[in-house]
């Protein structure tokens, strides 16, 4: 096994987040003794991590329950939950046990909601097999269901006990779903770590594989960003600034793609998108320089990330974003820049504002 890093992040509770190539085998040490049996849950296509995970599991002496659930988005339903719901009841699965998630941020959002709400409250290990899960969905505490309203509309805050990332998972990973993780790591280069951005100017090429000293350098930098963040307003209820809320940077229109397009967009490639509307709208309303969007541009193109959003208008946008989480009555609230690694709030822009902005994305 490789050098493991480990970061700490302070939340409800304080828990760790486990780096490395073979990191997997760190899940042992994550088990109380108390434990008497573990459930898993895992999308289909990621059987064979599964198996992986049995083989690291099978030197304890404890009932192993797998969950098997829908790929991606498709799991993040309350059908689904019911489902896990009714296979934890039937195995009497009590306060004690475990439940260990492995697959992508669907799985993890979804395995979270179930610890969060089952017996109220069970514990949870995450292990993410995306970058992008690593980055953000398993990190901070958010977990959820997604409704025919709009994603993530049902949900609890409640931290895992560890979040395991095996850099293993990644290197089989499609080009497009890294690209996807790497929406997210730049994002906190654009609100927090602008040393972020300098490794995607300065030692980047998307057209080298990503070594594996690089994803973690990447990594470690996000999750820091992100633990830092949460650990100052953890429920995103900070009203003297802007606290938890300056992480859905490019998010409210990210939503509001991925309802439109039925969960089809990969979540990165929607926040990419959002990102630069959120760009778009901060110069717009006089906080940030054409430059400095143009820079965004620059950035989430070259990671091979969609930069415009043409297939709705911006009426049918709108009446998504109004029943997003980061709306509060009628006023709909963006977080935007007024500098790079400077977030700051807009709240109710104008509708010339939000046209101008709009024509900017919706162009090809």
């Amino acid at each position: 096994m490789n050098n493991i890093e480990r970061l700490t992040v302070n939340a409800d509770k304080s828990y760790e987040v486990i780096i490395g190539d073979g990191a997997l085998q760190e899940v042992t040490k994550l088990i109380s003794n108390k434990v008497s049996q573990l459930a898993v849950i895992y999308p289909k296509d990621l059987k064979s991590h599964f198996e992986n995970l049995l083989s690291v599991l099978s030197s304890l002496d404890l009932k192993i329950v797998p969950i098997e659930v829908a790929n991606a988005e498709d799991s993040k339903n309350y059908q689904t939950a019911i489902s896990v719901w009714d296979e934890l009841g039937k195995n009497n699965f009590t306060r004690n046990d475990l439940i260990i998630a492995i697959g992508g941020g669907a799985t993890t959002d979804l395995a979270g909601f179930i610890g969060a709400t089952w017996l109220r409250g069970v514990a949870v290990v995450l292990i993410p097999t995306s970058l992008l899960a690593m980055v953000d969905a398993a990190i901070g505490g958010k977990t959820g269901i997604n409704t025919p309203a709009g994603k993530n509309l049902v949900g609890v805050f409640s931290s895992p006990i560890g979040v395991i990332c095996d850099l293993a998972f990644l290197t089989s990973l499609p080009k497009p779903d890294l690209a996807a993780g790497l929406a997210e790591v730049i994002k906190c280069g654009f609100i927090d770590d602008v040393s972020i951005l300098d490794i995607f100017e300065n030692e980047f090429d998307i057209n080298q594989p990503i070594s594996l000293s690089q994803l973690t350098v990447l990594i470690k930098k996000a999750v820091t960003t992100k633990a830092k963040i949460v650990a100052s307003d953890f429920k995103e209820t900070s009203q003297s600034d802007l606290g938890r809320e300056i992480l859905n940077y490019g998010h409210t229109l990210a939503h509001a793609i991925e309802k439109l397009e039925d969960f089809k967009w990969r979540h990165g490639d929607a926040v990419a998108v959002g990102m630069v509307f959120a760009a778009e709208l901060s110069h717009q309303a006089g906080l940030l320089s054409a430059d400095e969007v143009a820079r965004h541009r620059l950035l989430i193109s070259r990671l091979g990330l969609p930069t415009s959003y043409n297939a709705k208008s911006l009426r049918e946008v709108l009446d998504v974003m109004a029943i997003d989480k980061k709306t509060r009555g009628n006023t709909l609230r963006f977080v935007v820049l007024k500098a790079i690694g400077k977030p700051t709030r807009l709240e109710g822009p104008s509708d010339e504002i939000l046209n101008k902005a709009w024509q900017k994305v919706s162009e090809r």
